[in-house]
């Protein structure tokens, strides 16, 4: 039986960690000096993957110019296939860590593995639970005993269920400083990458309260559906959004199709600035807001 239906008080939820009943409010997640809650929007953006120092300042620079107060980007990358880049994995973490002194702008970065959680904990300054591991329960524990904020995606085929056990995992062994990433799931539909599951985010924020943000580049996969989603994210009640960015996304080693560049980046931040504000919040990266300190 789906625990959706505890709203008629059928159930008791099976996550009493991460569950609403669990706290009389919604959570705020701190990393560095961003925030991630209720009462604001938060955008993070970067590049798919950390390709050398220069391309990843270069992108740190236009995320934090479009309002963004965590920078995204990948050291160790997932791939479908095993010839496809993987990432600079160490080198890749000390860029991350070197753009975080010079931008100010606090990391959040992927681990695969269990035996890279302390090495990738040490540079970052929050961990990502990708898609494809959300139902890795020996990482979701490591993750959980690292001492950093974890942002957990929602798997391919994931239920919302099957999503906040996962988060469940991560809480259990320690960690409450959870926010969940819906990213789209696997459908029959082709036109677009994944299908952006819009009614997760209610849903979610409805049964936990932990902070849910959108990624719509996953979820579309194309360059010109990541506004349009990031409307209806805004809309529907997302905490933040997670984009992807690159300062030549014709060159990307890793989805440049859904990689905004300059100029979509100068929309997304006017977006940014003035859509949340229709539904009460503030964002983060605005000029009332404060700017994360340099580590």
């Amino acid at each position: 039986m789906s625990d959706v239906r505890r709203e008629n008080g059928s159930a008791a939820a099976p996550y009493p960690l991460v569950g609403a009943e669990s706290r009389t409010g919604r959570s705020a997640v701190a990393v560095g000096g961003a925030v991630i809650g209720p009462d604001t929007f938060t955008l993070i953006a970067g590049p798919c993957a950390v390709e050398s120092a220069e391309q990843t300042l270069e992108a740190a620079r236009m995320a934090k110019a479009a309002g963004a107060v965590l920078l995204r980007g990948g050291a160790f990358k997932p791939r479908t296939s095993p010839y496809s880049f993987h990432g600079l994995g160490p080198a890749g973490l000390r860029i991350l860590a070197d753009v975080r002194e010079e931008t100010g702008l606090p990391i959040v970065t992927e681990v695969l593995d269990t035996r890279d959680v302390d090495l990738v904990a040490a540079h970052a300054d929050m961990l990502q639970i990708g898609a494809r591991n959300m139902q890795n329960f020996a990482l979701l524990r490591a993750v959980g005993a690292a001492g950093r904020p974890v942002l957990l995606k929602r798997g391919l085929s994931a239920t919302v269920d099957e999503w906040l056990m996962a988060a469940e995992y991560v809480a259990a062994s320690g960690c409450l400083d959870i926010v969940l990433c819906e990213r789209g799931i696997r459908t029959f539909e082709r036109s677009t990458r994944n299908t952006l599951d819009i009614a997760a985010v209610p849903v979610a924020r409805a049964l936990t309260h932990l902070p849910v943000v959108v990624d719509p580049s996953h979820s579309g996969g194309r360059r010109d559906l990541v506004l349009p989603l990031s409307r209806a994210a805004m809309a529907v009640g997302a905490d933040g959004l997670i984009i992807e960015l690159h300062p030549r996304p014709a060159t990307a080693l890793c989805d440049g199709a859904q990689a905004l560049g300059p100029a979509d980046m100068d929309a997304l931040a006017g977006l940014v600035q003035e859509v949340p504000l229709l539904t009460g919040r503030v964002a983060t990266g605005g000029a009332s807001a404060p700017r994360p300190v340099a580590r």
